[in-house]
């Protein structure tokens, strides 16, 4: 149980132990969308246009990623808390009723998006040329609904057991498939988008039997059982209310795309929807290093919370905020110094090659301010904050992004105004949510750890 236990050993080596596999995870589950971003911009004769209409179904992939995070990131904190209380039974409850509330709200948002895919790809900014392969890919993709939830939602638990590598497996054995299938289902089975979707939602079904076989078996210290599947409300309570946090990032984030894309759609048309595309793709890449850190911390910073191992909190709180920092002074250096090139990886046409590097240095701008809000809401979620969590959530995308979206290019900035309001609210919303958790969390924390 050592290995599991993380008020022993150095801080820092827990967070890390966790973070490296946590990170690779999800740079593998990043590629189960990049890569067929990759494929889909260089396939032959679709110019930018079927690139365009990937970025067009953003904002229902993210919607459903928002839903993931409301039960899994809610539950994850709760039941890491539970473990280092040494409350396992209550542990147990609590994964039963997130992967009750996964399976029942992914069945409703696959009736709702796949009835109504028609008008709201064309409220997120579709044209007639683009929506054609927005639909492609969105209604096989849909099918996959349930796969992507359970596997993302509960693989969290995996984690939250000190198994991170088993955690690392669940995505790194579907992305492998997914790497696998694509050029066959899109290029030698000539299936196109509708291909890099299939291959998606086989992958995502592999992952997901995977994370229920581990959870029901017998490495498992704690394991989904049936007579926990039963929802408890005040545990669904407690459970929504932690992850309202995670929810509000997603649901935000999706808000930000609609929003993105349709102001794009009107100031530039197909090509600058595309490229905000590969903008989103590359910022995904870059800020999973940081995300992994905070991702990692937040298992360890609960358990000793749970444990009122304070000081190690603290060493905690410290030792994931210096390294996200740093990372992401590096990565915006990076970006700087080759647009063009990471333009490149995901489309060689020539009108995003002309138009994208400058869109690109723009949006990334400050990238460093990123790991701030990182810092805050890691700290927020990990120890139950849940108000603060869900307010730093709402006001970085929703106060600063969307109004700042839609002002800027009416005011002088054109379509630059669109890609500005990323840095802006990263400055701001960074700065406020990573000083707020210094002085309301991290310097009240008590001096002495509890008996």
């Amino acid at each position: 149980m050592t290995a599991n236990d993380f008020s022993k050993g150095r801080v820092w080596q827990n967070i890390v132990s966790q973070a490296i596999p946590l990170t690779l995870a999800q740079l593998v589950q990043l590629l189960y969308n990049v890569v067929d971003r990759i494929y889909i911009g260089h396939l032959p004769g679709a110019d930018n246009t079927a690139l365009t209409g990937i970025g067009l179904t953003f904002p229902i992939v993210t919607l459903i990623a928002a839903f993931t995070n409301l039960f899994g990131t809610g539950g994850t904190p709760l039941f890491s808390i539970a473990r280092g209380a040494r409350e396992e039974e209550k542990a147990e409850e609590i994964l039963g009723n997130v992967c009750s509330l996964l399976l029942g709200s992914s069945v409703l948002l696959f009736t709702l998006c796949y009835l109504f895919r028609r008008p709201v790809l064309y409220l997120f900014g579709a044209s007639d040329a683009s929506y054609v392969y927005a639909d492609q890919y969105l209604r096989i993709y849909l099918l996959g609904t349930a796969f992507s939830m359970v596997s993302t939602g509960l693989n969290g638990f995996i984690n939250a057991q000190g198994f991170p590598k088993i955690g690392m497996l669940t995505t790194v054995l579907g992305a492998a498939l997914n790497l696998i299938l694509d050029p066959i289902f899109i290029f030698q089975m000539d299936m196109g988008v509708g291909g890099a979707a299939l291959a998606t939602v086989i992958s995502q079904l592999v992952s997901a039997v995977w994370v229920l076989c581990f959870l029901t078996g017998k490495r498992a210290l704690l394991k989904i059982k049936r007579r926990n599947l039963k929802l408890q409300w005040g545990l669904v309570k407690n459970i929504m209310s932690l992850g309202a946090s995670g929810f509000i990032m997603q649901g935000t984030n999706c808000l930000v795309q609609v929003v993105c894309n349709a102001t794009l759609q009107s100031y530039g048309g197909d090509l600058y929807v595309g490229i905000m595309t590969v903008l989103n793709s590359v910022r995904e890449v870059l800020s999973l290093p940081v995300g992994g850190v905070a991702s990692g911390a937040q298992p360890v910073l609960g358990y000793n919370y749970g444990a009122r191992a304070y000081g190690r909190v603290r060493q905690g709180i410290r030792f994931s905020a210096l390294t996200g920092i740093t990372y992401t002074m590096v990565a915006w250096m990076v970006v700087m110094a080759v647009p063009r090139q990471l333009i490149a990886v995901f489309s060689n046409d020539a009108a995003m090659q002309e138009a994208g590097p400058e869109a690109l240095k723009i949006y990334f701008f400050g990238f460093f301010f990123m790991a701030f809000q990182f810092a805050g809401q890691s700290v927020f979620q990990s120890l139950g904050y849940a108000k603060w969590a869900i307010f730093f959530s709402l006001l970085r995308k929703a106060v600063i992004v969307v109004p700042l979206t839609l002002l800027l290019p009416g005011l002088g900035f054109g379509i630059q105004g669109v890609f500005l309001a990323e840095p802006i609210s990263n400055a701001i919303g960074g700065l406020a949510s990573f000083f707020t958790m210094w002085l309301t969390v991290y310097r009240r924390l008590p001096a002495e750890d509890g008996g």
